[in-house]
């Protein structure tokens, strides 16, 4: 089975406090591209996770990996398997390849939906037949970013990022951008004193009013000047946004036509990741899990 993995936008984000567990309440709206990676899969029986792609650490650390195993237990605990038999759960397998095409560290969630793809797709070759409501609390053990990919759909998003209200938006088409070797990491990046952590708590309908805005922004360009430089470069053709923590920026547009003549003139002056594409009402990988 191959699969999608698409990316995803945050078109805005704001950072409404800390909680005392240390992470941060955000109010945050996703949007999902036609744009990602590829994952194939096969079934294995040995209950190994064998994972190949262009991952320069651990296997026990890949999203992946956490995504199979959690679903792996939770099978096991549920006595989901047909035959109800926790032990055949140990022996279940998969054997993943990974063809990268999104960014990584750049703010568009690629690990995340990696992960949320090999849920989806163990869920239907493992024979599990899980509900997706009943999938998206292992997504957040995960990360944050997990639970919009299960679910498939553009969302308003706000905890930290676990509680989603699907929405539904107007296509638009994006041309992203990232620095050219930069990556941003997420952690120190909320870690920074300088990252702004009390935006007040507003409905979705104040927030859509207010356009689109990152908290994450002024920060992160403090530490990444090449950032800035980008945002400086995009907002030339359109309105330039932060995605995430970044690196990757992006700019949007009501046609394909215009993004087009966007990407063509970026292409001969930005060094580094660049791809045009369009937003979608139901995740790539829904639809095709759909045509199974």
């Amino acid at each position: 089975m191959t699969l999608p993995s698409p990316c995803k936008l945050n078109l805005f984000l704001y950072i409404t406090g800390r909680r005392p567990d240390g992470y941060h309440n955000l109010q945050t709206l996703f949007t999902i591209l036609d744009f990602g990676d590829e994952m194939t899969f096969v079934p294995r029986e040995d209950g190994q996770i064998v994972i190949h792609g262009p991952f320069d650490f651990p296997t026990e650390k890949n999203t992946i990996y956490k995504a199979l195993m959690l679903l792996k237990d939770k099978a096991a605990a549920d006595g989901r398997l047909p035959e109800g038999n926790a032990d055949k759960a140990q022996r279940l397998g998969m054997e993943i390849t990974v063809a990268k095409r999104i960014p990584e560290g750049g703010g568009l969630g690629g690990g995340s939906s990696n992960a949320a793809t090999a849920m989806l797709a163990a869920n239907k070759l493992w024979g599990l037949d899980y509900s997706v409501e009943e999938l998206l609390p292992l997504g957040v053990k995960i990360g944050a970013d997990v639970p919009v990919f299960v679910g498939g759909q553009a969302a308003f998003a706000s905890g930290v990022g676990e509680k989603l209200t699907p929405v539904t938006l107007p296509e638009r088409w994006y041309v992203v951008a990232a620095p050219e070797g930069c990556q941003v990491n997420t952690a120190k990046a909320f870690a920074d004193p300088e990252l702004t952590r009390d935006s007040p708590v507003r409905d979705f309908a104040q927030l859509m009013e207010l356009g689109y805005h990152n908290d994450f922004t002024f920060s992160v360009v403090k530490n990444h000047p090449e950032i800035g430089q980008l945002l400086s470069l995009l907002v030339k053709y359109a309105p330039a946004h932060l995605s995430g923590s970044g690196a990757s920026c992006f700019i949007e547009f009501e046609s394909s036509k215009e993004a087009l003549n966007a990407l063509q003139s970026l292409k001969q002056i930005h060094r580094g990741p660049l791809f045009m594409a369009r937003s979608v009402v139901s995740s790539p990988v829904h639809d095709a899990l759909l045509q199974l």
